[in-house]
């Protein structure tokens, strides 16, 4: 009967340790994804406060946007009178 009380004791103790390495391997792994969840929310927090600057440089110097639409004008469009 000891011999097999031994046994239990060895199985129950490497299921444990089994367990503890699985539940550490979690651990790092979640702290890790947490670690890239941070840089990517300072990341975006980051660029928001850039596109804020811009805006406000964009505002106080009154100047167009850069972007040229490619529409043309309702003008452009009209036909001359001399034609037709």
């Amino acid at each position: 009967m000891d011999g097999h009380n031994s046994e239990d004791t060895k199985e129950s103790t490497a299921d444990m340790s089994a367990f503890v390495q699985d539940l550490l391997q979690q651990m790092v792994s979640l702290s890790l994804t947490c670690n890239a969840l941070d840089d990517m929310g300072s990341r975006i927090n980051d660029l928001e406060q850039s596109i804020n600057d811009l805006k406000t440089e964009m505002g106080m110097e009154g100047s167009p946007s850069p972007v040229v639409s490619s529409k043309p004008n309702a003008d452009d469009m009209k036909p001359e009178e001399g034609s037709a």
